[in-house]
Formats: C-alpha cells, sequence, structure tokens
C-alpha cells in the first residue's frame, strides 16, 4: 500500500469516527440514555450484522431501532411478529395478476432496515423464514431467488424467554445475529427525562446523517482495517476457548457449558473490533477492543448445561472469567 493510499484510508476512519458521533448525537435528541445499547447497534451496522436487542416491555427498543432508521437515509419497514404470521406475510408471494400470470409481490423484508418487533412471539417456521434473508441477502420464494437492497439490516427485538406467550430462538437463527444485546431499566434521572420529554408535546425534528452508499463505503473500510497477528489469534483463541473438551478449553468451561461459539463468532469478533476501533479514531483494533464487544459476540452463542443453571453460573459470568 502506497502513501497516498495510507493517508486516503486515514482520512476514512476519522470520517467514519465523525459519522459515528454525529448519528449518536442525533439518535440522543430521541433516546436518553442507553449509551452503549446505541453504539453496540451502529457498531454492527458499520459491521454489516445484524442485532438482537433484548429487554422487558417498555425499554424503548423499537423506539431505538425507529429512530436509526430516521437518521439514515434507508428504507424502514417494521414487522410485528405474533403467533399467526405466516413466512409469506414477510417475504412475499406469488399472486395471479389481471393477465392471469404468476406475479411476485414482495413482502416488508424487501427494505433497508427491518425491524422485526418482539421476535420470539411467532413460532419457529416464520423466524427460519429469516435465515436466508440474514445470510445470504436474498429470499427463494416458488424457486426463484430474489435479491434484496444493500445494506440490509434486521434488527431484531426479544422479550425474556420466561414470558407468556414467547417462543425460544432457534440456535441457527441467534447465530445469524451479530451481536445481542441487553437492555436494562433506565437509572432514576434517566427516566425523569424520559418522561418530562415525551409528556410534554414537543415534536423532534431528527436530521438524516448517512446513505446508504455512504454506509456500503464504511462497511468496506472495516473490513480493509488491519490488524495484529496476536491480535486476530487473541480473537480466534478466546471462541475457541468457549467449546467443551477442546484443547483450549477453561476448566469452568467443561464444567457449565454444553457448547460453545462456532467460527462464526470469531468472524463477528474481529469484524467488531475493527469497527469499534473505527468508531473512536484508531486505525488499528488491539485486544481492549475485543474485550468491548465479546460480550455481545458471544452470550447467545454459549449454552450453559443444567449444572450452570443449579448453580447460579450466568453465561456472562464464565465470558468474564475467559477475558
Amino acid at each position: 500500500m502506497n502513501e497516498t493510499q495510507d493517508r486516503s484510508d486515514v482520512a476514512a476512519v476519522d470520517a467514519l469516527a465523525k459519522s459515528f458521533n454525529d448519528l449518536r448525537a442525533e439518535i440522543g435528541k430521541v433516546i436518553i440514555g442507553q449509551e452503549e445499547v446505541v453504539k453496540a447497534v451502529v457498531i454492527s451496522l458499520f459491521a454489516n450484522g445484524h442485532s438482537l436487542l433484548v429487554g422487558v416491555p417498555g425499554l424503548a427498543k423499537t423506539l431505538l431501532i425507529s429512530t436509526i432508521s430516521e437518521v439514515l437515509d434507508l428504507d424502514f419497514k417494521r414487522i410485528q411478529f405474533t403467533p399467526d404470521l405466516m413466512p409469506s406475510d414477510i417475504m412475499g408471494s406469488e399472486i395471479l395478476d389481471e393477465n392471469r400470470s404468476f406475479k411476485f409481490n414482495k413482502g416488508p423484508l424487501f427494505s433497508n432496515i427491518i425491524l422485526a418487533d418482539e421476535i420470539n412471539r411467532t413460532p419457529p417456521k416464520t423466524q427460519a423464514a429469516l435465515l436466508e434473508a440474514m445470510q445470504e441477502r436474498s429470499v427463494t420464494v416458488s424457486g426463484t431467488k430474489h435479491t434484496l437492497d444493500q445494506p440490509f439490516f434486521v434488527l431484531a427485538t426479544q422479550n425474556p424467554i420466561e414470558q407468556e406467550g414467547t417462543y425460544p430462538l432457534p440456535e441457527a437463527q441467534l447465530d445469524r445475529f451479530m451481536f445481542n444485546i441487553l437492555l436494562d431499566y433506565p437509572s432514576y434521572e434517566e427516566e425523569l427525562q424520559v418522561v418530562k420529554s415525551t409528556t410534554a408535546g414537543n415534536k423532534i425534528k431528527l436530521n438524516n446523517i448517512l446513505t446508504g452508499a455512504q454506509i456500503l463505503e464504511y462497511q468496506d473500510l472495516v473490513r480493509k482495517i488491519p490488524i495484529a497477528d496476536n491480535v486476530l489469534e487473541y480473537g480466534v483463541a478466546l471462541a475457541s476457548k468457549t467449546r467443551p473438551n477442546t484443547p483450549l478449553a477453561t476448566e469452568a468451561v467443561n464444567n457449565y457449558i454444553s457448547w460453545g461459539a462456532g467460527p462464526r463468532a470469531s468472524q463477528y469478533l474481529i469484524l467488531g473490533a475493527k469497527a469499534h476501533a473505527a468508531v473512536h479514531g484508531k486505525y488499528s483494533p488491539d485486544i481492549e477492543d475485543i474485550h468491548a464487544i465479546a460480550n455481545y459476540v458471544l452470550r447467545h452463542r454459549v449454552v450453559r448445561n443444567y449444572k450452570a443453571e443449579a448453580e447460579g453460573i450466568s453465561t456472562e459470568d464464565i465470558i468474564s472469567g475467559l477475558l
């Protein structure tokens, strides 16, 4: 790489970091608190990954995603997942037109940002309809493959599985999400601000910060960011350590884990670290960047056994031990 290219890449990373700060500021006009959540979602967008937001109802998960769609100049569709939702309701179906020939009628999945609201309130059959779209960025209906527009993100909300009327997400579905982001209750001071701003009747105008073309450029940039061999090896080793009865597994993993993270976790740890470094204006990630996103990547890919549940050992406890 010549010196001109180096300067160009440095300028591009600087522009990405500025865009990230602008996005956070614009989203902050509506979303009070939840700064780490906002940061994680935006990082996953820049890394071209999907995110799953988990929390009890009423924590503004849907509002956060709709706000992000407003500040990005992208098409946005919201799909409310219900027990009677069918795959054709989200992918589309072939219909007989006035000329008595079949025509494909696109479903809401044909958009840039998909809000899959309460994704675990629909049965696994419909959840599985998202698998091809999330991995291949396409859907196949009646044997015909239809390519989705780019960029394409699925930002899903999920209620805790202990709640009434929920279905656990299949492991293959969970693995398609780059990040699993937990939302907690706001602090007392944040809740005061939320109530004050939402009960005053003021309409907040949001500005578009990024276009689809700019997001695609940033996604390409994130992949090009160089990474040191020791950081790459650390990320792959971290994912490998979560797999019980393998050479790198720790005693805690062997005792408390049924199965660990696959190779996709290693890929997402590295991509997430690159994006995390870039949004903070760093030109190459280090091990601290992997630590910053490790819980988001690993918590839904590491499955505890009955012994861990009986002894109250959480997935986060095990991941913290590995870090």
